[in-house]
């Protein structure tokens, strides 16, 4: 159908992704895009959240955008939440590829970009299809542990891996994100994942090339971006130029200050906010 700005296109279709159909929503403009993007979300974030972000890309970018739910999770959860077992390895493994592999068969011959959102560039080093990427969009994704957030925000963190949080996910079969304030409703093996890795000195370090692949990225000399804004409590930048350092030494790191446009804040979702829409030039125009 056609956007009511009349310049965007919209299509909602499912893809397949292992054993598993996913919930997509594309983005497109009226001409041949040549560069389309895939926008991996953050955790426990549905992809409408992005549909902004995504409208902006094609109607003043050109870009096609691929805006999707991860398994067991959003428009793609299928049955009750609690008998979902998907992890946060099978979102970054089997999920984030499958959706680059659906836009290079739709757009054979663009550029392939991903903008991934948090743990949507998290393990971006360990895919299995680095090499197909063209270019790589980090945004607030970092390899973060307990003891890098600041305080008081380490305090309710520390509450979320240890306090209410885990005791409900035990009693219930599923993290009710909703009911906490935490956002959406989370598979248990998704959120027991999270929280081995967040309360972990080396995040998921220490599981490359054992129960995760091998990080490959400096082979690929693919070039990649990671943002990181001084306000992001929950994944603060030191922990982001630890993943940048998993990247390689090639990886662009940028520091931005949300007064430097014009914002008050920006803190670790509200990077594509339409709010915020005054950052979104800096991610893609560089």
């Amino acid at each position: 159908m056609l956007d009511t700005e009349q310049t965007v296109l919209t299509e909602e279709f499912l893809f397949p992704s292992g054993s598993s159909t996913l919930s997509a929503r594309l983005y497109r403009p009226l001409s041949e895009p040549g560069t389309v993007v895939v926008l991996n979300s953050a955790t426990g974030v549905p992809r409408d959240y992005y549909r902004h972000f995504a409208r902006w890309l094609a109607a003043e970018r050109g870009m096609a955008c691929l805006t999707y739910d991860y398994r067991d999770f959003g428009h793609s959860l299928t049955g009750r939440m609690k008998d979902a077992r998907a992890t946060m390895a099978d979102w970054a493994l089997i999920d984030m590829p499958a959706a680059r592999a659906e836009m290079r068969r739709r757009f054979p011959g663009a550029q392939q970009w991903t903008i991934g959102h948090s743990v949507g560039a998290m393990l971006g080093p360990v895919q299995p299809d680095i090499d197909k990427i063209d270019r790589m969009i980090c945004v607030c994704s970092g390899l973060v542990t307990l003891n890098d957030h600041p305080w008081p925000y380490r305090g309710l963190a520390g509450v979320f891996w240890y306090g209410h949080a885990p005791l409900l996910v035990k009693a219930l079969g599923y993290l009710p994100g909703n009911a906490i304030g935490f956002g959406a409703d989370l598979p248990a093996s998704v959120y027991w994942q999270w929280r081995k890795w967040c309360t972990a000195p080396s995040s998921y370090m220490p599981e490359i090339g054992a129960g995760l692949p091998d990080a490959r990225w400096t082979e690929t000399e693919k070039p990649v971006d990671l943002f990181t804004f001084e306000d992001d409590q929950m994944v603060p930048p030191e922990a982001v130029w630890r993943l940048a350092d998993l990247y390689g030494p090639k990886v662009k790191r940028h520091l931005l200050k949300p007064a430097e446009f014009g914002l008050s804040e920006v803190g670790h979702i509200g990077a594509f906010a339409r709010r915020n829409a005054a950052l979104w030039p800096r991610f893609v125009d560089i």
